[in-house]
């Protein structure tokens, strides 16, 4: 049973940054595309930073270049997301998530800009910028 739970979301000022996390289990690290999602308050959800299994291709939101890093640990299962210079247009629930169905047949990008859901979520962690 594949579980994600991501952490580390909160309040921060504009201009300031937060790192969140994404703990993996219940399957094999790195045989999923891997990605954070965020939904806005009032929005639709938008695909922020995504890998692809392996280490392959990346994908940024042109919102987020140069902001954002999404990187992994491979050794305790974790995927995170770095995020800089924070302007409140960043405040949203943030959702990790693990894909095969879409990622491998489409690419990491169509997965990202997709609608559809995701094979696995987290929960959820809000991060609120003021």
């Amino acid at each position: 049973h594949v579980q994600l739970v991501e952490s580390g979301g909160g309040s921060v000022q504009a201009g300031g940054s937060l790192r969140l996390s994404c703990a993996a289990r219940g399957y094999t690290y790195d045989t999923y595309c891997m990605g954070w999602f965020r939904r806005p308050p009032g929005k639709e959800r938008e695909g922020v930073a995504a890998r692809y299994a392996g280490g392959g291709a990346t994908y940024y939101a042109d919102s987020v270049k140069g902001r954002f890093t999404i990187s992994r640990d491979n050794a305790k299962n974790t995927l995170y997301l770095q995020m800089d210079s924070l302007n409140p247009e960043d405040t949203a629930m943030y959702y990790c998530a693990a894909d095969r169905s879409r990622c491998f047949g489409r690419g990491v990008m169509l997965w990202m800009q997709s609608d559809e859901d995701s094979d696995y979520w987290g929960q959820g962690t809000q991060v609120t910028v003021s």
